[in-house]
């Protein structure tokens, strides 16, 4: 037989070889009719041609059933959902004023270079693209990472960017926002995307379940397609992605279901208005067929996969011979291909960026996508767990540990650190809950903290145990009940100041009169007037 990488390696097989062809991800090349696959597929002509491909493609230039006709058979996304194969999902959409209103530098307003920046409205489209504001990474970082913090900081998370470069800068912005875990372990964070040979070489290790880094993955087009990551709980995106093809792929990266390693949902982080897509009434239906062909039409030329997949067969330069470890294969047969941008971008910061608004959306019992205010949706999820403030109230009074039911409500999809971040960051989860659910008037820790030292309860503990329940106020104050609930508040400052543990556990006279201490201190703090 002759050299395998030929490109007519088929030949060495008769066209009558093959009974059967099962074409998977039959949406790349075999749909267009100049592509290579297709040529191998019309020489094996008497062979049936069965495709398969979780996002058909229907185009003018290209089309699954010009070429395979009807589907034989069609599962939606709902149906797996619904029949338990496929995880279900929430998005948390965050709208960014420079986003939603653009950007228009000031008079004479530099670049980091010192350069002018050109004098005109910048969008969501240019940022990271064209220019990259500083400031605007820093809050998508941030917003991740709190939305981590309050509920599962190891969760694996896939972040879609522009670019190489974008892909990059979310790295360190990452990094910067988790600089704790980082300094634990620098795989917490990797860029993973075709230039980067360390981040390829954790992909393995990102979507295997038992290994724990790393876990938050910043990537261009590399894990778009062929990546089974059967445990990732967050799907962000930052990219301005406008193909109904891809951002199905992308979707795919959280559907998979691993009950073992807890992965029965996954959230969706939306930067950009990506999720728009979801309302497309194609989106989860039958593929319909657009495109009209008769044996007159002329589509040469045509190539659509070019911005729709990362998927070429040439790069500058010539050639490539794949897969090499630069361009590895991917599920389907197809290669990953990422190039850096060539083009320099404006580089500037000083730029003030806020959030202008949080939704969330929800895939509602009929299928169709239900967008709700992040207030009007943590309402109606906690009144379904809890119908009245009363219900609530004896709940809490009566939890041996109150993280217990902070986190319930997250697992039922409450997300604290948004609440946090529209309502007011010095607020526990508690005054979030009464506030939005019953519309009772919020107090800051600061202000629960102080009106227990007013009331001056504690006279009755020795003078060690005083100060003690003194230290934990001050550190709820500064933190939050959680905090102070496990025992390993009593290493942290400034608790740790008045003695070990054991000193202080013992100045209560002994573990079970200090847990008895802290559960009265917690009802003092959430005492009712």
């Amino acid at each position: 037989m002759s050299d395998s990488k030929s490109d007519d390696a088929y030949k060495q097989f008769s066209p009558e070889f093959f009974d059967l062809i099962v074409v998977d991800e039959c949406h790349r090349g075999s749909a267009k009719e100049e592509s290579k696959w297709r040529e191998i597929l019309d020489y094996f002509k008497t062979a049936t041609h069965l495709g398969m491909t979780a996002t058909p493609k229907e185009t003018t230039e290209t089309s699954n059933i010009h070429y395979f006709g009807e589907p034989v058979y069609t599962y939606s996304l709902r149906q797996g959902i619904d029949d338990g194969f496929l995880a279900p999902y929430k998005v948390i959409k965050v709208t960014l004023d420079i986003d939603a209103e653009g950007w228009r530098p000031t008079k004479g307003f530099l670049d980091k270079n010192g350069n002018p920046v050109e004098d005109r409205i910048y969008n969501r489209t240019d940022f990271d693209k064209n220019i990259v504001v500083d400031e605007r990474r820093e809050l998508v970082a941030r917003k991740i990472t709190e939305f981590l913090k309050g509920n599962d900081r190891f969760a694996k998370t896939i972040v879609f960017c522009i670019d190489i470069e974008h892909a990059e800068g979310m790295r360190t912005a990452l990094a910067n926002a988790n600089a704790d875990l980082v300094a634990k372990n620098n795989k917490y964070v990797m860029q993973i995307t075709g230039d980067n040979e360390e981040g390829k070489r954790e992909l393995d290790s990102f979507i295997n379940p038992s290994e724990r880094y790393p876990v938050i993955a910043t990537t261009s087009k590399l894990m778009t397609t062929g990546v089974d990551a059967q445990t990732c709980k967050l799907i962000v995106l930052d990219s301005n992605i406008g193909s109904p093809t891809e951002f199905k792929q992308i979707i795919g990266r959280g559907t998979r279901i691993n009950e073992e390693y807890g992965k029965t949902y996954f959230t969706i982080m939306d930067f950009r208005n990506v999720t728009n897509l979801f309302a497309d009434p194609n989106f989860d239906g039958d593929p319909v067929m657009i495109k009209d062909v008769t044996e007159d039409d002329d589509i040469s030329g045509t190539d659509d996969e070019t911005t729709d997949e990362p998927i070429i067969d040439v790069v500058e330069g010539g050639t490539v011979d794949f897969p090499t470890p630069e361009y590895p294969i991917i599920e389907g047969g197809g290669f990953i291909v990422e190039e850096p941008d060539p083009r320099e971008k404006i580089r500037v910061n000083g730029v003030a960026v806020r959030i202008v608004n949080e939704r969330v959306q929800y895939l509602g019992v009929d299928g169709r996508i239900i967008t709700e205010s992040l207030k009007d949706y943590t309402k109606k999820n906690v009144i379904e767990k809890y119908a009245t403030l009363e219900s609530f109230l004896s709940s809490w009074k009566n939890a041996d540990k109150k993280k217990a039911i902070v986190e319930a409500l997250e697992q039922q999809g409450i997300f604290f650190e948004a609440l946090k971040e529209e309502i007011g960051k010095d607020f526990d989860p508690f005054d979030l809950i009464c506030h939005v659910a019953y519309e009772a008037k919020p107090l800051t820790r600061k202000e629960r903290a102080n009106n227990v030292k007013k009331r001056n309860y504690f006279t009755k503990y020795g003078e060690k145990a005083q100060s003690v329940i003194q230290s934990l106020l001050d550190k709820y104050a500064d933190d939050d009940l959680l905090t102070i609930e496990s025992l390993d508040v009593l290493k942290l400052d400034p608790l740790n100041k008045l003695g070990s543990p054991l000193e202080i556990i013992n100045a209560f006279g002994g573990k079970e009169n200090y847990i008895q201490a802290l559960k009265e201190l917690e009802n003092e703090l959430y005492k009712v007037a």
